[in-house]
C-alpha cells in the first residue's frame, strides 16, 4: 500500500510539472519562469533550494552522531546564505535582468572570467545533484523492502525528475516546489506530533539531547577548532551565494521587492523546519535505542526512515515518505536545471555562437539530459555520505566565484585583472592544500577564500597587465546601462 500511495504521489508531481511546461514559450520562461512568480511561490521555491536529502537524512544523521557542532555548514550556513542573498544581492542582481549568474561575470569583467566561474559553478553541482539521486535510490529501496535496489532506485528517481524538469524548466521547478513544500510542512509536523508522544514529549527529548551534549555549538577555543568551525560555516554560507539555482529562484520573482522578501523568508523557513528532522532522528534514540546504536555503526542515514517504518502507522509512513520524496525532488529538479543552463549560456554559447531563441531552448534541454546522465553515473559510483557530498560541493565556488561577485557589486575599483588574480590565487592555493595537506591547521577552502580576496585586492590595485583594461567606472556604467535598457538575450 505504501508503494502505491507513493506512485500516486509521483504521478501527481509529474502531472504538475508537465502542466507547468505549457507556460514555457521562450528561453527566459524556461530559465527564470518569465519573471512572473508571486511572493508565496518564490518563498516556497527558495525554501526548497536546500530542503532536500541532506536536510531530512544527512543533517539528522550527523546531529545524532556529533550534535550541533557537526552541522555548522547546514542548516546554519545554508540558511544564512539565503538570508544574505536577500539582504545584499537580490535587489542589485534583479535590476540587471540577467539570464544566469554567469552573465554577471561577463558584463562586469570579461568572457574569460565568465567561462572560469561558469565552469566552477557547473562542477560544484556534480556532488550536490548526485546526493539527491543517491537519496532517491535509498528511498525507493526502503519502501520496496529491498525489491528495488539502490542502483535501480537511483535510475528511476533520476528519470522522474528529468521528465518534468526537461520540459517545464523553472516553471515546473516552481510549481512542483510549491506543491511539494506543502507536503513537507504538513507531513513533518504530523510525524513530529506522533513521535513526540512516543518519546515522552518534546521536553524529554530536548533534555536528553542536552544532557548528551548535543547542543554544544561553538568550537573549543583552540586555533585548529576555531579555524575548522569558520571554514565549515563559510563554505555553504558564502560558497552557495554565486550559484545558479539560488539565482534563478530569486530572479524568477515578479518584482525586485518580492525577490528580496522571498529570499529572506525562504531562508528563515528553511532554518526553522530543518530542526524537525533533527528532533525526529534524536527521538529515535529514546523510542528504539538498540536500532539507533546498530545503525550508527552501519549507516546513520537510515535512522529516520527505519523509525518511521518500524514504529509508525501506514498514514504516517505515507506522509513521511511523501514529504521525503517532496524534499528530494524539489531540490533535485532545481539543481539539475541550474548547471545545465549555466553550461549552455556561459560556456557552450561561447563555442557555438548565438542561436535563435527556439534553438537555444532546445540546446538547454539537451544539456539537461546529458547532465542528468552524468550525475546519475557519478551517484552510482560514489561511496560518500549525502551530507559530505553536499557540504563539499561548494568549496570550488567559494574559492573561485564568491570574491569576484562581491567585489564586483560593492567595490568600484574591482577590475578584470583583479577577478583573474582572485580566481587563480583561490583555486591554486585550495587545490595545493587539498592535495598535499588536507588535514593541516588551516582548512584548504578557508586558505583559498583568503587568497582569493588577496588576489582581488592586488590585481585591482596593481598596474594592469592581464587582459584588456576596463576602467572601473566604465564597468559600473555598463552594468547600470544594462539594467536600465536590458538587451535581448538572443536573436528572435
Amino acid at each position: 500500500m505504501l508503494i502505491w500511495y507513493l506512485v500516486l504521489y509521483l504521478l501527481v508531481s509529474i502531472g504538475i510539472g508537465l502542466y507547468a511546461a505549457t507556460r514555457v514559450h521562450s528561453a527566459r520562461d524556461y530559465v527564470v519562469a518569465g519573471r512572473h512568480l508571486p511572493l508565496y511561490i518564490v518563498t516556497a521555491t527558495v525554501f526548497a533550494t536546500w530542503f532536500g536529502s541532506e536536510a531530512v537524512l544527512g543533517i539528522s544523521a550527523k546531529f545524532v552522531q556529533e550534535g550541533l557542532r557537526g552541522i555548522v555548514e547546514d542548516p546554519f550556513g545554508a540558511s544564512m546564505c539565503l538570508i544574505l542573498v536577500g539582504m545584499f544581492f537580490a535587489a542589485k542582481l534583479y535590476k540587471l535582468n540577467l539570464l544566469t549568474i554567469g552573465d554577471y561575470y561577463r558584463q562586469r569583467y570579461n568572457r574569460t572570467v565568465e567561462i572560469l566561474t561558469g565552469m566552477a559553478i557547473v562542477i560544484s553541482y556534480l556532488g550536490w545533484v548526485s546526493a539527491q539521486i543517491i537519496a532517491l535510490g535509498l528511498v525507493f529501496s526502503i519502501v520496496s523492502g529491498g525489491a528495488i535496489s539502490n542502483s535501480e532506485g537511483m535510475i528511476i528517481g533520476a528519470t522522474i525528475v528529468l521528465v518534468y524538469t526537461l520540459f517545464g524548466g523553472m516553471w515546473s521547478v516552481a510549481l512542483t516546489d510549491f506543491f511539494q513544500m506543502s507536503i513537507i510542512v504538513v507531513g513533518l509536523l504530523y510525524i513530529a506530533y506522533l513521535v513526540s508522544d512516543m518519546a515522552g514529549g518534546v521536553g524529554r527529548v530536548v533534555e536528553h539531547a542536552h544532557t548528551a551534549g548535543k547542543f554544544e555549538f561553538w568550537p573549543v577555543l583552540e586555533t585548529r577548532d576555531v579555524l575548522a568551525f569558520i571554514a565549515a560555516w563559510v563554505t555553504m554560507m558564502f560558497g552557495s551565494i554565486p550559484q545558479q539555482d539560488v539565482f534563478q529562484r530569486v530572479m524568477s520573482a515578479r518584482s525586485g521587492k518580492i525577490a528580496v522578501t522571498g529570499a529572506i523568508l525562504g531562508g528563515v523557513l528553511y532554518f526553522a523546519f530543518a530542526f524537525i528532522p533533527l528532533f525526529l532522528a534524536y527521538s529515535a534514540s529514546l523510542v528504539d535505542p538498540a536500532m539507533v546504536t546498530g545503525l550508527i555503526e552501519k549507516d546513520p542515514q537510515l535512522i529516520l526512515p527505519s523509525l518511521i517504518l518500524n514504529h509508525m502507522p501506514l498514514l504516517a509512513q505515507v506522509m513521511f515518505f511523501g514529504a521525503l520524496l517532496s524534499a528530494i525532488m524539489s531540490t533535485a529538479s532545481g539543481t539539475l536545471l541550474a548547471p545545465s543552463v549555466t553550461f549552455t549560456e556561459n560556456i557552450l554559447k561561447n563555442i557555438i555562437g548565438q542561436q535563435s531563441d527556439r534553438h537555444f531552448l532546445w540546446t538547454m534541454r539537451l544539456v539537461v539530459v546529458c547532465f542528468a546522465v552524468i550525475v546519475t553515473l557519478f551517484a552510482l559510483k560514489s561511496n560518500a555520505s549525502i551530507y559530505d557530498m553536499v557540504s563539499n560541493a561548494y568549496k570550488v565556488t567559494l574559492v573561485m566565484a564568491f570574491v569576484p561577485l562581491v567585489f564586483g557589486l560593492y567595490w568600484k575599483r574591482a577590475n578584470t585583472q583583479g577577478a583573474l588574480f582572485a580566481i587563480a590565487a583561490g583555486l591554486s592555493s585550495w587545490l595545493l592544500l587539498e592535495i598535499f595537506n588536507p588535514d593541516g591547521l588551516w582548512p584548504p577552502q578557508l586558505v583559498g577564500l583568503l587568497a582569493s580576496v588577496t588576489g582581488m585586492l592586488a590585481g585591482s590595485l596593481l598596474p594592469h597587465f592581464v587582459g584588456k583594461p576596463t576602467p572601473p567606472s566604465q564597468a559600473h556604467a555598463e552594468l547600470h546601462h544594462h539594467a536600465a535598457y536590458p538587451q535581448h538575450h538572443v536573436e528572435k
